[in-house]
């Protein structure tokens, strides 16, 4: 048997498929194979009669989601759950231990060291971003000449993402010939060892979670330009100022999309990597964040169980806090077809 796959891995290389890929292959066949058989047993119905075409096409649609589901995010959640209770350094054999992993996590220092940092980013980062991100839309809604330009002006950071963003912004706070300290520099401020110091190393990266407000100034700007301008105008005519309109037009009608920025950025903050993994934890683990502490666990140290473990506490942590801010939301998102906030529409049943 290991000669014929050995056979079989001499062939696909011969064709010029690199290393790496190889031990894909087998994955790669099963799922060939299972979609053969569904088409072919799709086929099978639909010449019985059993099933209409157009149904027999929507299944097949369908199942291709359905199976890249079911393999690739609930088969790897269960198989997960399982692991984090049990003790596996990936060479040897999962060993059932119960529930001690997380009996063990929540007497491990770093571990509360890791959620405390992530939750002072998220705290932090994520007010930050939304009222930035919209402040900008707000701007870039003007009717002036040109203004698209600046509005791709902001957006185009967005497209650096990633390790590209974390090595151009290691650059820019580099202590010695980064832009920002060579401007401090010409202004006569001595500029901190932004990185290198642990005071300001959580600073620097909530600064640089500032680089990419673009995409959410860009879901803003489609949510404004929906206002019909007649509300503005009647609220013009009956005296309102600028702050009033912005009151009591633009942010009820802007709400649900803020509820949507705000959603989605304290998801993304919660599961902040990158900028941990790249600075090693930072100075002091003053950057070790909760999604990085979980990656040494798991594929640095090779304890999955422990890893697994970690995992399924961000998950609760997110889910909690993510149902938190949709059940706040019926105090503050107002919707076309409802009469407004939470106290109106109860004031609404009791009439």
């Amino acid at each position: 048997m290991n000669g014929l796959i050995q056979l079989i891995y001499n062939f696909f290389q011969g064709m010029g498929i690199p290393a790496d890929l190889l031990p894909l292959l087998p994955f790669l066949t099963v799922m060939i194979a299972v979609y053969a058989l569904l088409f072919l047993f799709t086929r099978f119905l639909v010449r019985k009669k059993v099933i209409h075409t157009k149904t027999a096409s929507f299944y097949m649609f369908v199942s291709v989601w359905v199976i890249g589901f079911l393999l690739f995010t609930l088969g790897p959640m269960v198989f997960s759950f399982y692991i984090s209770f049990t003790q596996w350094e990936v060479v040897s054999d999962p060993v059932w231990v119960g529930a001690n992993n997380y009996r063990m996590l929540f007497k491990d220092t770093m571990f509360y060291k890791s959620l405390a940092v992530t939750f002072y980013y998220t705290l932090v980062s994520v007010p930050l971003q939304v009222v930035l991100s919209f402040g900008i839309a707000l701007l870039m809604n003007l009717k002036l000449r040109g203004i698209y330009v600046f509005r791709t002006i902001y957006y185009l950071p967005t497209l650096v993402q990633g390790v590209a963003q974390m090595v151009l912004f290691i650059w820019i706070f580099n202590p010695n010939v980064g832009l920002i300290n060579s401007v401090l520099r010409f202004a006569g401020i001595h500029g901190p060892a932004w990185l290198s110091d642990p005071q300001w190393s959580m600073p620097a990266i909530i600064l640089m979670s500032l680089w990419t407000v673009g995409g959410n100034m860009i879901i803003y700007l489609a949510g404004l330009s929906d206002i019909p301008q007649s509300l503005y105008e009647q609220a013009e005519i009956d005296g309102a100022t600028v702050l009033r309109r912005l009151w009591h037009v633009t942010l009820p009608q802007i709400s649900p999309i803020l509820f949507f920025n705000t959603v989605t950025s304290m998801i993304g903050a919660f599961q902040t990597f990158t900028q941990g993994f790249l600075v090693n934890g930072g100075p002091d683990n003053s950057l070790l964040f909760y999604a990085y502490y979980l990656y040494q666990n798991a594929f640095m140290w090779f304890k999955m169980g422990y890893g697994s473990a970690l995992a399924w506490v961000l998950f609760v942590i997110i889910l909690l806090f993510t149902l938190l801010v949709f059940r706040s939301s019926a105090l503050w998102v107002y919707y076309e077809n409802e009469v407004g906030g939470r106290k109106r529409r109860v004031r609404n049943k009791k009439a």
